[in-house]
């Protein structure tokens, strides 16, 4: 039975349960951004440090560096759990639902026919916890690849094992003899 005709895509995905992301990819995320906020950091106390002695500085030593400093702590601190919390997904048979975002929600829905290939991804951090990113390839020229973050590696391994089945055993996709 389908949904009727002036469902949503919120009210077709109300009847099943959304899945968080693990919780360990919030000091994964947390990590990553303290590293992008060192990058903002260390040049604004380089320009706090050559204009210390300066008459032309037109700002009193550290308030650049300590505004820099500030708002990327509480970047760190604050964007991971909202970006957590902004995040769920659901394998369904015959496709995979996702949303994300936390200034602007999105919603997306990927028909399993229109995978090409699945990968299982981890960068250095994300092996230290154990994490993987589920990685879909669809067919299409926009947005065409797809990204489930924090996964526990042996999920992700099983997502794409039966992502993997389902394109293999999808009768459409045969050849005929």
């Amino acid at each position: 039975m389908s949904a009727p005709a002036n469902a949503t895509v919120a009210d077709v995905a109300a009847g099943d349960a959304i899945r968080s992301l693990d919780p360990s990819i919030r000091p994964v995320w947390a990590i990553k951004m303290a590293a992008f906020s060192m990058v903002l950091f260390l040049p604004a106390l380089f320009y706090d440090l050559t204009h210390l002695f300066s008459p032309d500085s037109w700002l009193p030593f550290g308030v650049l560096s300590g505004t820099v400093l500030v708002g990327g702590v509480l970047y760190c601190v604050a964007w991971p759990r909202l970006r957590y919390r902004a995040w769920g997904f659901v394998l369904r048979p015959e496709e995979l639902y996702m949303e994300h975002g936390v200034l602007q929600h999105v919603r997306t829905i990927v028909p399993l026919r229109r995978i090409q290939h699945v990968d299982v991804s981890q960068d250095l951090i994300e092996r230290e916890f154990a994490l993987g990113r589920l990685v879909v390839h669809t067919a299409g020229s926009r947005s065409s690849d797809v990204v489930i973050p924090g996964l526990p590696l042996s999920e992700a391994e099983t997502i794409r094992d039966k992502i993997k089945r389902f394109i293999l055993e999808d009768p459409l996709t045969e050849e005929p003899v």
